[in-house]
């Protein structure tokens, strides 16, 4: 039995000794906390739209590798503009600036504190291009009613239902045709040059 007690007190000791010693709690732990301030390059940037305004002024970070370079695609998204151009309040617009497709920040650069106008023109809304195909088919529409009190002959023999072509039908397929034509030619242009 004696044997049995000296292995159980042997174990109780083993149990009582830790394995790292304990640091005393009355010693603040000191964290280090690093921080950086830089100052960010800015540019003050006065926005017009087709000459007038300024619409806004805002102050804005210079962005790129050397932190001199306007974000021009962003300014176009925020204020609805296909393109932005030099602008002098006293004198009007200037060259149109160029920016990187890739990442859309201004091929020129500017410096700390510059203040730049900037002059933009309006995208175009889709409302105007439906607009104006939906009044020319309605013209041609009426047009044809009115000049043609018969169907033609030549429409007799196209006649692929029992009854004659009604006139939107056609004024449809001119007002297509036509604009067809036009996006296949600028296509080709663009394209085969």
């Amino acid at each position: 039995m004696a044997s049995i007690n000296r292995v159980g007190e042997i174990e109780e000791e083993e149990e009582a000794t830790p394995l790292l010693p304990k640091i005393p709690e009355t010693e603040p732990v000191l964290q280090r906390s690093r921080t950086v301030t830089t100052n960010v390059p800015e540019a003050e940037v006065h926005v017009y739209k087709q000459g007038k305004g300024p619409i806004d002024v805002i102050k804005t970070g210079l962005s790129g590798w050397d932190q001199d370079q306007l974000d021009v695609r962003e300014i176009l998204e925020k204020y609805g503009l296909k393109t932005v151009y030099a602008y002098t309040p006293g004198s009007g617009r200037g060259v149109p600036i160029r920016f990187n497709p890739r990442n859309g920040r201004s091929i020129v650069t500017y410096r700390d504190g510059s203040v730049i106008y900037l002059d933009g023109e309006p995208k175009d809304s889709l409302l105007s291009p439906i607009t104006k195909i939906l009044l020319s088919v309605a013209i041609i529409t009426l047009m044809i009613v009115v000049v043609m009190k018969e169907t033609p002959q030549w429409a007799n023999k196209l006649n692929f239902s029992s009854g004659p072509i009604p006139p939107w039908v056609l004024a449809c397929g001119v007002v297509v045709f036509t604009r067809m034509r036009k996006r296949t030619k600028s296509f080709l242009q663009r394209y085969f040059q």
